[in-house]
Formats: structure tokens, sequence, C-alpha cells
């Protein structure tokens, strides 16, 4: 595999995002941002978990021949044990991430994918890429993101409504019918989407954070095929100058409502 990624935090914030690759794997995860003046019960913070828990798992796909979820679930105990002796782990707010990993054999190519990043897969003969994203805390998110989209991004009306916003969410974190992340269970591995293919009916593939795929899935300014061919003519630093010219664009969040105006974005392509 060839790969090439570029991660870029939103201005004025650590990135929380955390992307890294060999020749044989990928992993990408997307911290879930703790809104200020909400507490986590951790004295760490989302960017070390990502770090953390990312590096764990590249380690382990390249050194254990478990499945994708078994390596997550012991990924996700690894990363606890480090700070449970001085973190609250039972607290709601506890941090967590979206994951993507990818790891490819001899003649297969396999994949994981929790939350709400995106993986794109290129596949030989097909029109469109296919895409895969869980997007069950979409699902959950729309019944309460009503009040905050209808406020001004940059506003405090708009960061309270935000803050609460994340703060009802966490109610709904790891459990049926609500929504799955990584976070201190590592039960959550078991609701992963998972899927593998044959390397040769694949041409390339994308993970992408939702700060990265927010082109597409929010602004809607490409499509998922336009986005890989960006990826493959221009690179992954394109994509991430394309979101910030649309962020800027619209800094009140007028034309595209949503909770953080602008978003750790990161992109990372693999030619197969």
């Amino acid at each position: 595999m060839r790969v090439t990624f570029a991660t870029e935090a939103a201005p004025g914030r650590p990135n929380e995002d955390f992307v890294a690759g060999t020749p044989d794997a990928a992993v990408l995860l997307d911290g879930a941002g703790t809104p200020p003046g909400s507490d986590s019960g951790c004295s760490h913070g989302v960017a070390w978990y990502s770090r953390a828990l990312g590096s764990t798992l590249l380690t382990a796909m390249s050194q254990s021949a478990g499945t994708l979820p078994e390596v997550l679930a012991q990924g996700i105990k690894t990363v606890s044990s480090l700070h449970d002796g001085t973190c609250d782990l039972a607290h709601p707010g506890s941090p967590s991430a979206t994951v993507i990993m990818m790891r490819r054999t001899t003649n297969v190519l396999e994949w994981l994918v929790l939350a709400d990043s995106v993986l794109l897969l290129d596949v030989v003969d097909a029109v469109d890429p296919m895409v895969i994203c869980d997007d069950r805390e979409a699902q959950v998110g729309a019944l309460y993101r009503a009040e905050m989209d209808a406020l001004d991004s940059g506003s405090d009306e708009h960061a309270a409504a935000h803050r609460r916003y994340v703060e009802t969410l966490r109610s709904y974190r790891n459990r049926d019918g609500g929504f799955w992340v990584a976070a201190t269970d590592p039960l959550a591995a078991d609701q992963a989407l998972t899927g593998s293919m044959p390397v040769n009916q694949i041409r390339a593939a994308a993970l992408l954070s939702d700060g990265a795929s927010r082109l597409v899935d929010r602004f809607h300014l490409n499509t998922w095929g336009q986005m890989l061919d960006v990826l493959d003519e221009s690179g992954p630093d394109d994509v991430i100058r394309q979101v910030r010219v649309a962020e800027h664009s619209d800094p009140q969040g007028a034309r595209w409502p949503r909770g953080k105006t602008f978003d750790d974005a990161t992109a990372l392509h693999c030619r197969l």
C-alpha cells in the first residue's frame, strides 16, 4: 500500500484527531471534544486518548493475528488501564473517539468502522465509491440539534447550546438504542461495522474524520467520487484546504448549521 495523509487542528485548539499508517495498516481516530464548561472526569484529555489508542491499535494490527474487533477491544482495555488510577472512567464525559482500522493481509483488505468517521473504497468496476460510516450518533443527534442549529456559530448562545447538545448525547453513548464509540467499554468493539474484500478488487481507500468528510456530507460541495479524485490528484492537504475555505465562507453557520464552526480535519489516502 502507498499511504499519504494530512491532519490539521481547528484554529486555536489542540488536534484531537489521530492518523497513522504502515505499508500494511492504517488507523484514524477522531476524538470527541469536551466543550468549554463541561467536565470529562479525565486529567489527560481527548487528544491524549486519541493518540494513546491510535498508536496502540496500529502496533497491534502489525503484530496480532486477531480480528479487528478483538484488536480494538484489547486496545480499549489497554488504554483504560493507563489512566484508571488517576481518572474517573465511569464519568459520562470520559474521553472517547471514533475509530477506523484498515489492514491488508496477503490477498485481503479488511476494515472496521466505529462511529461517524468515513471509509471510502474505490472498488474496481463500480461507478461510485463504497461509503462505510456508522451514522447512529447522527440519528440520535438529529433529535436534539434544532436549538443549536438555529443560533449563530461563534455566539455565546450557540456555545451554550452546543454544550447542552453534547451533554445530552452522552446519555446515549455506548448503549443499545444509542450509539457506540471507543471510550472505556471494550464491548463497543463488537458494535463496529466490519468487512473485507479481495485486494485486487480495490484500487484505493480513504479514511476521513468528520472534519474532512463535511466537505461532502454536510457542505455538499463534492461527491464522494470527487473526494477520491481530489485525494488521488492533489492529495489530502488539498481536501483540508477546501474544507477551510468553505468554513471561512460561512463563519456563522447560516448556510451550513453545525456544532463546530471549524473542526479538526484529517484525511488518509491509500493506493493498493
